[in-house]
């Protein structure tokens, strides 16, 4: 197996980046391969400095970079050269099996949908968050920013996508789903929200246990929690600053700790041909890491090939069709 990573990408690049694959390759199998793409005398300076050896790695080298403030769709386009677009052409050709990076985000999602694409069937891909439970277990929240509208299908295809993610990477069976409202009643929310919980209640793939609060987010009450990005991004961001304000005044508890988001590296793009995965773009060493190894996880895991059976045309047709 081979795992491609943008150098290139991030806030603390390429230092950063340097230093999270040489973690991450002490941790993985030695049957997976990192391929570090990015400015190859870089790179080399990198790991010379961190005391290993190039030949562990195969080096792409790239001679342009998409900067975190640059338009997306023009910076993939006209900077064919750059390491996010030769990773992806490496994933497109198959010569790894998947891709990893801390970069422009917006790049990231346009190389996906233009290079691999999406699963036919899945009308918008998404992107997710996990969040850690009271009771020492992980919830996953979806969308968190892409998708900031949503029509009631795609939330729909959100609870499908996130099963599937906890269920085969995380090992959570029959994963329990929950729509993010205002109310638990089914007629609580806008309309958008209303046709969606009509929706999932009639979809037989997921476990929908029907609408869930906001103070339920880090609860055991559901384990995949649906929203639109908007929404999504919001809760994400509010968590974010939850921990660093803790963190700030200097409390220290093992609960809390674990909204460090150095501790999940990042956040494959569900329902594309191939395994991508998204970090934040301040992430460390350790973050960079994680992202890998979790690159690495969804990668054996085939979780592009589940999603694919799952939205098989025929499969779906059936899903709907009441009893």
């Amino acid at each position: 197996m081979k795992i491609g990573i943008d150098i290139m990408g991030g806030d603390y690049a390429p230092e950063a980046t340097i230093s999270g694959a040489l973690l991450a390759y002490n941790e993985l199998p030695k049957d997976v391969r990192l391929v570090l793409i990015g400015d190859e005398e870089q790179i080399c300076n990198g790991l010379a400095k961190g005391f290993a050896d190039a030949k562990d790695f195969d080096i792409v080298h790239s001679t342009e970079v998409i900067g975190m403030g640059e338009h997306p769709t023009k910076a993939f386009t006209q900077k064919p050269n750059s390491s996010i677009s030769i990773g992806f052409h490496l994933l497109k050709e198959g010569e790894i099996a998947g891709f990893a990076s801390n970069g422009n985000t917006g790049a990231m999602l346009v190389g996906s949908m233009f290079s691999v694409k999406a699963i036919p069937g899945v009308i918008r891909p998404c992107i997710t968050s996990l969040l850690p439970k009271e009771n020492g277990g992980v919830g996953l929240i979806l969308d968190v920013g892409i998708n900031a509208d949503c029509k009631p299908d795609v939330l729909c295809q959100f609870a499908v996508l996130g099963s599937l993610y906890v269920e085969h990477v995380y090992g959570i069976k029959n994963p329990k789903v929950g729509l993010l409202n205002i109310g638990e009643e089914p007629e609580k929310g806008n309309l958008v929200a209303q046709a969606a919980h009509g929706l999932m209640k009639e979809n037989k793939e997921i476990n929908f246990i029907g609408n869930i609060e906001g103070r339920d987010i880090f609860k055991d009450k559901a384990d995949v929690i649906v929203c639109d990005g908007f929404t999504g991004n919001v809760v994400l961001k509010q968590a974010e600053a939850f921990y660093w304000m803790i963190r700030k005044r200097g409390w220290k508890d093992p609960y809390f700790d674990r909204f460090n988001y150095e501790n999940y590296g990042g956040t494959p793009v569900l329902g594309i041909n191939s395994t991508v995965m998204i970090g934040h773009g301040i992430s460390n060493d350790i973050a960079v890491k994680n992202m890998l190894l979790l690159t690495k996880d969804v990668i054996e895991a085939k979780l592009s090939d589940k999603i694919k059976s799952a939205f098989n045309p025929d499969k779906i047709k059936s899903t709907f069709n009441n009893e």
